[in-house]
């Protein structure tokens, strides 16, 4: 693994806590959380976790607390000492608002329910609402702030910690490079929306304005589309999205900032991001025929972008760091099938 060490093989002990059994593996959300739930004979369940189009995508808004915390308990794919490492399915926000089920808000339940007893779990890393992928949690207060001193110092150094994977459409112009952009957080009628600013000044950084920067990989091509390897160096919200489509290649399952990009006589080119509204992705007919979608299947497509790989630091000073992976969701699997994306 080019000088990294795999979870769960070699993981030592540089945390304070009590040890933990290691959880089961799982090869990935859905498969192992439908085969939990289903038992139960719910027809709710079933439905909860998934479509045809879209195999093991979860619906949260159909699940239960007590649903909820048997989807995470399974999608454990790493237990050792305080830390306990999920693969996050796609659509399952991480916080949000009083009343509403969230990770954050299970997490009493998830803890008692992985026995940790007293030790409440904590979020150290997580990928967002639209992205599925890898959620590094911990029982150790000090255990916790000494990995987000790492991810902090790491980001400083612009060392990237993260990456993701995402399925895009249309193909970058490079095969590989950095991502650079100003972005802002504006909200119109409520909702979030961000958008690229141009040569920023002094106050547009003190009221907001980010400077942010990804690098990208392309990892495989088909006709008008690619698998890229996306690395955040900073975080600001929808920071990936809005870069690839600033490349002109949203990512599939983008129903927020894909309508940006236009498209005359086979050219791609940027719309105003401030006058464009948000609307459902909109692809043309072979990229429909190769997914065996409809355009109504195709406007409940979840966001192909998944939190694949996590860098922490060795148990030790001079150790190789340790790399915590994610597979993949089913539905993203079967997309890179039908696409003949096979990672190069």
């Amino acid at each position: 693994m080019g000088g990294y060490r795999v979870l769960g093989q070699v993981w030592g002990g540089w945390w304070r806590g009590p040890g933990v059994s290691s959880a089961r593996k799982v090869a990935g959300f859905g498969t192992e959380a439908r085969r939990q739930l289903q038992p139960r004979g719910s027809s709710k369940r079933s439905g909860s976790l998934g479509n045809q189009s879209f195999p093991g995508l979860l619906q949260p808004e159909n699940l239960s607390r007590e649903e909820l915390v048997d989807v995470l308990r399974a999608s454990v794919v790493d237990q050792k000492g305080p830390l306990v490492t999920l693969n996050k399915p796609q659509g399952l926000p991480v916080t949000g608002k009083p009343g509403e089920l969230t990770l954050f808000s299970v997490l009493p339940e998830l803890s008692q329910s992985l026995g940790l007893g007293e030790q409440e779990l904590q979020v150290v890393r997580a990928s967002g609402k639209e992205a599925s992928g890898l959620v590094l949690l911990s029982s150790c207060p000090q255990t916790a702030s000494r990995l987000q001193k790492f991810f902090a110092c790491s980001r400083r150094a612009q060392r990237p910690t993260a990456t993701y994977w995402a399925v895009t459409d249309g193909i970058p112009a490079t095969s590989e490079g950095k991502i650079q952009a100003a972005l802002k957080l504006e909200y119109v009628d409520g909702v979030g929306s961000v958008v690229p600013v141009k040569s920023p000044s002094r106050k547009d950084i003190l009221e907001g304005v980010k400077r942010t920067l990804s690098h990208f990989r392309v990892m495989a091509t088909g006709p008008g589309c690619a698998l890229v390897q996306l690395q955040p160096v900073t975080v600001f919200p929808s920071q990936l999205q809005v870069h690839m489509v600033l490349q002109l290649c949203p990512v599939l399952g983008d129903h927020r900032y894909s309508a940006r990009v236009g498209t005359v006589l086979g050219q791609r080119f940027l719309l105003p991001a401030e006058s464009t509204k948000p609307q459902k992705q909109v692809l043309d007919e072979a990229f429909l025929r190769r997914l065996h979608l409809t355009p109504a299947q195709a406007a409940q497509m979840p966001l192909h972008l998944h939190l694949h790989c996590l860098h922490l630091p060795g148990t030790r000073p001079r150790d190789a760091p340790i790399e915590l992976l994610a597979p993949l969701p089913s539905y993203f699997s079967r997309t890179l099938q039908s696409l003949g994306l096979c990672q190069q």
